[in-house]
């Protein structure tokens, strides 16, 4: 039994002894297979290695790109502006009406009927001319009373006359009383005052006989008329029942006219007596009339805040209508330091009226003074340089410090 056993181990000893010696030494064709196929392992392994490496590569890339991406967007794009100096002067326009240097409404200063009248609107006049006469009866009677009355007295004052000096004479005789000398002195002065005062009477109605006929007090044109033959005309400016009467002529002064303007109270400083004004009427397109500022109130209307100037244009052919609306253009001189930017370039905060001023790409919020405000650009006296470069239409949000990215910068002028 242990001889069996001893020959089957023998047997199997040199089973795997010759299967070992097979893989040591494997036939030519085999060996060849294996190495085909390490190298398709080797050549995957590296195929898969680099499509790692380049995954990877793409990812810090793609890694890089979005962070600067992030950091410029963080960055806010704005457009920026450079302030424009103001001119050394600067024009404003302002509304205006034209009136004539003098303006007169012509009043009767009798009572009675218009008895004629002698110009109508449009006529030129001159004055002493007559332009009315008003017919009186009642006054005329009373002229002629009061004259008898005057030679009345007269007539007693050349009897006293008499009286006096011829006792005067006798008294020297002693003829007469110094009573009667007294007496016939006393009468005299008496008649004499009585004279005086009958003369005075005649005088006034005499004068008021003289308002019958109406003149003209200067030179002009006759504007209104406002009565006509037949109408009963009341003295002064107003009827015995104290009912308005108008004025039966209205006589205007047309060779000279004077504009008055009111001027905002920020112009107010500008304006002096002396300065030369243009005027422009929509009647005359193109055309423009000369005139000199000749004195200004000298004081802002509290309503309006206004300051009242007076302009004087010459007008000698007529040219120019009285009552008419013109625009005046005045040349102001301006401020040296101020600029001009776009209204759009303010920010209005607790802080006050403040700017944001661009510099190495950062924000500075700036305080600035307004001056005049232009429409579409406004005026800044101070807090602004030339070269500074002004943030146009500014976020809400902007702070000092932010990091800006500037993406538009327009010249002076340029940003409108």
């Amino acid at each position: 039994m242990s001889g069996v056993i001893m020959q089957h181990e023998t047997e199997a000893e040199t089973q795997f002894t010759s299967q070992d010696s097979q893989l040591s030494n494997p036939p030519a064709g085999q060996a060849k297979s294996w190495r085909k196929h390490w190298l398709v392992v080797g050549i995957t392994a590296l195929i898969v290695v680099g499509l790692l490496v380049s995954g990877i590569v793409s990812r810090v890339r793609l890694r890089a790109t979005l962070r600067t991406e992030a950091v410029q967007t963080a960055v806010t794009p704005v457009s920026v502006v450079q302030p424009k100096r103001t001119a050394p002067d600067q024009e404003i326009i302002l509304p205006a009406d034209v009136e004539p240097f003098i303006n007169s409404p012509i009043y009767a200063q009798a009572t009675g009927y218009l008895k004629q009248w002698y110009f109508d609107i449009g006529a030129h006049v001159k004055e002493g001319d007559l332009l009315a006469v008003i017919e009186d009866p009642g006054l005329d009677q009373q002229v002629s009373q009061s004259l008898s009355n005057l030679n009345t007295a007269k007539a007693n004052l050349a009897l006293a006359e008499i009286t006096r000096n011829r006792y005067q004479g006798l008294i020297k005789t002693n003829a007469v009383s110094q009573q009667d000398v007294d007496n016939a002195v006393g009468s005299y002065n008496a008649n004499q005052a009585i004279v005086e005062a009958d003369e005075a009477n005649v005088k006034q109605l005499q004068a008021l006989q003289s308002f019958e006929k109406v003149y003209a007090p200067f030179d002009g044109v006759i504007t209104a008329r406002n009565t006509d033959i037949g109408d009963l005309i009341n003295s002064g400016n107003s009827g015995n029942s104290g009912t308005v009467r108008t004025d039966l002529f209205h006589i205007a002064q047309t060779s000279k006219l004077r504009v008055y303007v009111n001027v905002p109270e920020e112009y107010s400083q500008g304006v002096k007596a002396g300065m030369t004004a243009n005027l422009a009427l929509a009647e005359f397109p193109g055309r423009t009339f000369q005139g000199k500022l000749v004195r200004t109130a000298e004081a802002i209307n509290v309503t309006t805040r206004t300051l009242l100037i007076e302009i004087d244009v010459d007008n000698p052919t007529g040219t120019l209508f009285t009552g008419s609306y013109a625009e005046v253009h005045l040349k102001l001189p301006g401020q040296t330091s101020a600029y001009l930017i776009p209204d759009n370039t303010l920010i209005f905060r607790s802080e006050g009226l403040q700017v944001a001023v661009v510099k190495d790409g950062k924000v500075t919020l700036t305080n600035v003074t307004a001056g005049h405000d232009l429409g579409n650009s406004i005026e800044i006296v101070a807090g602004l340089k030339a070269d500074d470069q002004v943030v146009i239409n500014p976020p809400d949000s902007i702070v000092s410090g932010q990091q800006v990215q500037i993406v538009q910068a327009s010249l002076p002028g340029d940003s409108k």
